[in-house]
């Protein structure tokens, strides 16, 4: 959004809604104030009945797992996005593997739908081992070698199999390797989840960690694991490729098409799939040197500069119609 904020004009409610409030303002409020030019909505809602408008639209998840979600925000969604897709003139989405969810639950010309991945920021690079150990010692984290699971800790994160992976594996690594979970539940709520009385051996929950501690994070972790099993697109994994740093996800939905050949990718459903991919990147140091090079190297695929000009590109033929 930064990247094209000299080209478009950001329209927004004069204080904070959020809610019934906030869905309608957008509803309501917004069409009064756009004197028939463009709309750009790109968080996955707009106003019904605006059509003079471009869509992003970031995953089905309120369709495909509507159990995963708070009742309400699902069903607005469930009840919106059918109706409001067709209506527009160009839906944009991440990933092909979203395209086809949502021409699963929307009506709408394939032609419409036009794919532009996410990006990573340059800030994810590779980084110096100083920065490493300084990071290491305010995290607490327990050794300098570690494999990092980062993401928000949720059901569909799949940390209940990564966890009874480790526990498989972790007898076998050797005793100065951990596994790092950075995430911002509480560790009760990690536990109620994913129903362990106990961790697993050398497992350290970071908490929170700030956006300005992650590209080294990642940078000094030994292996990167994201064994989501639903994602629209799938950032974490781009920047660990990004800061060279081997990686471990999973091959459901639009996992595979981040990584391509650059990491390695398992049925995150399978424990024992889980354990044997880390088995083999914490053990063939050729592996993880190989995977390190593909992952920058295809990294350099996805830098905002031309994703925003892509964007750009469908607004302007959008709003000449």
């Amino acid at each position: 959004m930064n990247r094209l904020a000299h080209r478009v004009e950001l329209v927004a409610p004069q204080s904070h809604l959020e809610g019934v409030a906030g869905h309608a303002w957008e509803q309501f409020v917004l069409p009064t104030l756009l004197r028939g030019r463009l709309l750009w909505s790109p968080s996955n809602t707009g106003p019904l009945m605006v059509s003079h408008q471009v869509i992003t639209v970031h995953d089905a998840v309120p369709f495909d797992h509507p159990e995963w979600l708070n009742p309400i925000f699902a069903g607005w969604y469930r009840f919106l996005l059918p109706r409001l897709i067709p209506r527009v003139r160009r839906i944009i989405t991440v990933s092909e593997f979203s395209k086809t969810r949502i021409l699963e639950h929307a009506q709408v010309d394939p032609a419409r739908i036009i794919v532009i991945p996410n990006g990573v920021d340059s800030r994810f690079r590779p980084h110096k081992d100083q920065e490493h150990l300084n990071l290491i010692k305010r995290l607490g984290i327990p050794s300098c070698h570690y494999v990092l699971s980062l993401g928000s800790l949720e059901p569909r994160k799949n940390l209940d199999r990564l966890l009874k992976a480790w526990e498989l594996l972790c007898e076998e690594v050797p005793e100065d390797i951990w596994l790092v979970v950075a995430g911002a539940k509480g560790k009760a709520q990690i536990f109620r989840d994913v129903f362990f009385e106990k961790l697993p051996p050398r497992v350290y929950f970071t908490g929170h960690v700030p956006d300005e501690y992650l590209p080294a994070l990642y940078s000094a972790a030994l292996v990167f694991v994201y064994v989501s099993v639903y994602e629209g697109f799938g950032i974490p994994p781009l920047e660990a490729m990004a800061s060279g740093t081997p990686t471990l996800t999973s091959n459901q939905t639009a996992l595979p098409e981040v990584v391509g050949d650059a990491g390695l990718t398992v049925n995150p459903f399978s424990v024992d799939a889980i354990a044997e991919g880390l088995r083999k990147l914490i053990g063939d140091s050729a592996l993880r040197q190989t995977l390190r090079q593909k992952g920058l190297e295809r990294s350099l695929q996805f830098g905002w500069d031309s994703i925003a000009e892509r964007t750009w590109t469908v607004l302007r033929e959008a709003a000449s119609e």
